[in-house]
């Protein structure tokens, strides 16, 4: 390994591609981004084009090689993360995918998960997945393009349609596409398509019978960090050498897993697109009462995994770009933090952005978003400071469902992912949760936990304490509020979320 003293991670997400490259100590060597087309064919539809993210995936895999100089022969394995549910169905023989890929956050597939529930499926999907019926997943999205776009399905009974999240096509295409590309996925993106079963960490025939997709579709499970190898990149690929693929985590596992979180009761959450609250409940998994997620956290040895609780939270991030994209009331999300600091308060207004539904720990498919105590008082600096604090009340709702499920009373939780770096927004999560918020050195933990688990797979690093030797603090946020204050502002905000249920009446 005297040559080897690199991991490199495709991180994978909802707005775009990185390519990361990190030392043996964890710090970053090099990184590269590009961001990529938002596409909503129909109100509450989100698509993605699979061949312009694998075409970004080169560009930005080339830029960070070329950037620092690096050199193949340095990389000891590649890791891929990844946004989790989001589905990608395409011709194993030509690589062409049969459809865009529909966004976890596509909402298309109301009917397919009402009719699951009508059918009183729910009980049943909750004990063997550990999820609830919902839009959000992968399973539904399948079924739908099965039945919905001409010829798939006879495709599918033939051998010649396949389906994976993101982290399958990436995968895919790294170790030769139609030429004996590697058609795997781990644990942790499995356990998000209701389809897998949590325990046997396989898929369920019944859950696949269910929505009628074929066995033939989905890819090989493996562990999170494979020894074994999904495959090697190809010399006339992106990287220009034989390269090994060994880590695999979806996104928010990920950052759960560079966050070093390896204890039971750690727990992160990440701030991106939406918020994903998660912590490590050990090696048996803890079935939710309080609207939770069951998942599986990683998995280092065959058959073995490691689970978790998590609470997400489906619009955070995407309610600032909707403030910039949309409205124009800002022009960058970094200004979010001097606009909202400039008013004492939100106005008396609360801003509950449900434009996909509510996700944990409400899970209402028809609820749309709010913005409820307007007066004439109101201006766009109240909105801006409404959304930032929309992030920290969804979070609270979050981490009260946690504390009930677990039993597990939280005193810290560390912070990481894009608006991380807003500190008023650190310092306001602190304050309306009570409890002291910690900002790692690395933010971009969702691409290190995805190298720590290649470079696991791959030798660089021996076992989990190494690991735990590079995390750093950045900076810690203590909660200010008193108890009166902090209970009267979430009063405000139930009653905001009260006014968005079951809003949307076309079913």
């Amino acid at each position: 390994m005297e040559d080897k003293k690199y991991v490199a991670t495709i991180d994978q997400g909802t707005t775009g591609t990185r390519c990361m490259v990190f030392s043996k100590d964890g710090k970053v060597v090099s990184a590269t981004y590009e961001e990529h087309q938002q596409i909503y064919p129909k109100p509450g539809w989100v698509e993605h084009n699979p061949l312009e993210i694998w075409e970004k995936t080169k560009r930005v895999i080339k830029s960070a090689l070329i950037s620092k100089n690096i050199k193949p022969a340095e990389i000891a394995g590649i890791g891929v993360t990844n946004q989790r549910e989001t589905t990608v169905v395409w011709d194993p023989h030509t690589g062409r995918p049969l459809h865009n890929a529909l966004v976890w956050q596509d909402t298309r597939t109301r009917e397919i998960c009402q009719g699951m529930a009508d059918r009183g499926f729910e009980q049943i999907l909750k004990e063997k997945t550990g999820l609830v019926i919902s839009t959000y997943f992968s399973g539904p999205k399948i079924k739908w393009i099965l039945e919905n776009v001409p010829g798939v399905k006879e495709k599918a009974g033939s051998g010649n349609a396949i389906f994976g999240n993101i982290d399958t096509w990436i995968i895919w295409n790294l170790t030769g596409g139609p030429d004996g590309g590697a058609h795997v996925t781990d644990y942790t993106n499995a356990s998000r398509t209701m389809l897998m079963d949590l325990r046997a960490l396989d898929w369920a025939d019944e859950l696949l019978k269910e929505m009628n997709i074929p066995r033939e579709m989905v890819p090989d499970i493996r562990p999170s960090s494979d020894r074994n190898i999904y495959g090697y990149t190809n010399k006339d690929g992106p990287f220009g050498a034989e390269i090994p693929v060994c880590g695999d985590l979806g996104d928010q596992q990920a950052a759960l897993f560079g966050q070093t979180c390896f204890e039971v009761g750690e727990t992160k959450n990440t701030y991106g697109t939406g918020c994903f609250l998660l912590q490590n409940t050990g090696t048996t998994p803890i079935k939710s009462k309080s609207g939770l997620l069951t998942t599986v956290a990683y998995g280092l040895e065959e058959g073995k995994a490691t689970y978790a609780l998590e609470g997400s939270i489906a619009i955070t991030g995407a309610a600032i770009q909707w403030l910039r994209d949309n409205l124009g009331l800002i022009k960058s999300a970094p200004e979010t933090e001097e606009i909202a600091q400039s008013v004492e308060d939100a106005g008396g207004i609360y801003f509950v952005p449900a434009f996909s539904g509510l996700f944990a720990p409400y899970w209402d498919m028809y609820a749309r978003g709010v913005i409820v105590g307007l007066t004439r008082f109101i201006r766009k600096e109240h909105i801006v400071r409404a959304t930032l604090e929309a992030i920290c009340y969804q979070t609270k709702d979050v981490v009260d469902a946690m504390c009930a499920d677990s039993g597990i009373k939280l005193t810290t939780m560390k912070v990481d992912g894009g608006a991380s770096k807003n500190n008023f927004l650190m310092q306001l999560q602190s304050d309306i949760l009570g409890i002291t918020c910690i900002r790692p050195f690395i933010e971009e933990t969702t691409a290190l936990g995805a190298a720590y688990c290649a470079g696991l797979a791959a030798g660089l690093w021996n076992n989990l304490n190494e690991l735990k030797k590079n995390w750093r603090m950045d900076r810690k946020f203590e909660p200010k509020w008193d108890e009166e204050k902090r209970r009267k502002q979430y009063r405000g905000w139930e009653k905001a979320v009260e006014r968005t249920r079951d809003w949307d009446e076309n079913r």
